[in-house]
């Protein structure tokens, strides 16, 4: 156990110690404001104040994790090791920069929090960001920090055993569009034959035919694949299905269609299952919630696990209504137009609302990359889509951390602009199985 002093123990301050020592190292974690028993401690121990006690290992801490509420700070990028940095503090510390103050500063998502330029879908656009400013946006940051912190501690306490973590691979798959083709209305099933007229698409007209009359497959009706791929490579897959009601943005099959409602059952029995809260819910806590008891009807079981439509994320008042419905876990943490790690960890942490200044009970699991930002946003071409996945994954196994991906059902179909992109998703299973 590691024993922490400082003269005072704040809430930022537990959350930022918890989330780095035992969530990232697995090294269990105490507090004392007491100079005694901090003497009287033989094993791990680290001062956080303005000077050290002793010999054992110190960090001098800056204001912020014993401050409340937000303000505008300075922040001035160092290196420490060719790692980036910043709130760099003095030579004579372990580390020369306050890292637990910066870790929060990340993870909390303190600057979502200042003012910013919000995207045309109203999200926090990653280009506001330290990270993407200062290029470190596809670097897990903090879990970096903590390795290399690690070493300091096998340095000045050699006796002491600490355990690995073991690298882990989530696919999450969203379901904004079901069916391609099937069970679309008799409205709007006209309406796609219609424009698929007007742009002289003909192949399409003959293709919606043969799908609606039964002779061909629906495209994007991949799911059994996505099940087996699940099952023959012994990684986890977790399907966030769409329930709201139709909208610009919201074009999914009605939740009250039986063949969609069987669709989602059979899914639940193989797999885990969660909402996809539609566009407008990031902000209306009764209409998440109404999807919410939609969901849970079908599936016939609580949901515990979210993931918003677009990925808008309004903070904190998203996550204020997910806890208040008992949401446990969320998966939007991360950008649509650009990858990597949008609070510099891959590894799931709790919400710090900075509004209540509390650790909530919501597990945010952060997602490194998304199908359709490699195709629309960045309009990379497939191989270099597959190396940057790659890359992403081998970030994460450095640092033994949680990679997660997030495609959607349509991007099997192979269709269109998905051409080739299942042999992009088998691809990726065979070079992260986690199966002997």
């Amino acid at each position: 156990m590691l024993l922490v002093y400082s003269k005072k123990i704040t809430p930022r301050l537990t959350y930022t110690f918890k989330h780095f020592f035992t969530r990232i190292l697995n090294i269990q974690v105490s507090f004392t404001t007491k100079v005694e028993d901090f003497i009287a401690h033989e094993g791990l121990k680290l001062t956080y104040g303005k000077q050290p006690l002793g010999s054992e290992i110190f960090i001098k801490s800056t204001d912020l994790l014993f401050e409340q509420g937000i303000n505008d700070l300075d922040i001035k990028m160092g290196e420490w090791d060719g790692v980036e940095c910043f709130f760099k503090t003095r030579q004579d510390a372990s580390v020369p920069f306050d890292i637990f103050a910066a870790s929060f500063y990340l993870l909390s998502r303190y600057e979502e929090y200042l003012p910013h330029r919000k995207d045309q879908f109203e999200r926090y656009p990653a280009e506001e960001s330290l990270a993407f400013k200062y290029q470190f946006l596809h670097k897990p940051l903090i879990d970096i920090w903590a390795y290399k912190f690690k070493s300091i501690i096998e340095d000045k306490y050699p006796t002491y055993t600490l355990s690995d973590r073991k690298f882990k691979f989530i696919s999450t798959i969203d379901v904004d569009i079901a069916y391609s083709f099937k069970h679309k209305g008799v409205v709007r099933t006209i309406a796609g034959y219609l424009k698929d007229l007007s742009k002289f698409k003909l192949i399409d007209v003959w293709y919606r035919t043969m799908v609606i009359f039964g002779f061909s497959e629906d495209p994007f009706d991949t799911f059994e694949e996505l099940i087996t791929y699940q099952k023959k490579y012994g990684i986890k897959t977790i399907f966030f299905f769409s329930v709201g009601d139709y909208t610009t943005y919201d074009k999914n099959t009605s939740s009250r269609n039986s063949y969609y409602q069987s669709l989602i059952k059979s899914v639940a029995d193989y797999s885990e299952v969660g909402l996809h809260p539609s566009y407008f819910s990031s902000k209306d806590e009764a209409m998440l919630q109404k999807e919410k008891l939609r969901l849970e009807s079908i599936v016939n079981r609580p949901i515990e696990k979210s993931r918003q439509h677009y990925l808008r994320l309004d903070l904190p008042e998203t996550y204020q209504h997910l806890i208040n419905l008992e949401v446990k876990e969320d998966y939007t943490m991360g950008y649509a137009a650009h990858y990597g790690f949008r609070a510099s960890t891959c590894t799931p942490f709790y919400f710090y609302d900075l509004e209540y200044e509390i650790q909530t009970p919501l597990k945010i699991f952060p997602f490194a990359v998304m199908d359709g930002t490699l195709k629309d946003y960045l309009k990379l071409p497939n191989k270099q889509s597959f190396e940057v996945i790659i890359e992403l994954a081998n970030q994460v196994k450095k640092v033994n951390g949680t990679f997660i991906t997030l495609f959607h059902n349509e991007t099997l179909s192979n269709r269109n602009r998905w051409r080739r992109w299942k042999k992009i998703y088998i691809d990726m299973f065979k070079k992260l199985t986690t199966v002997a």
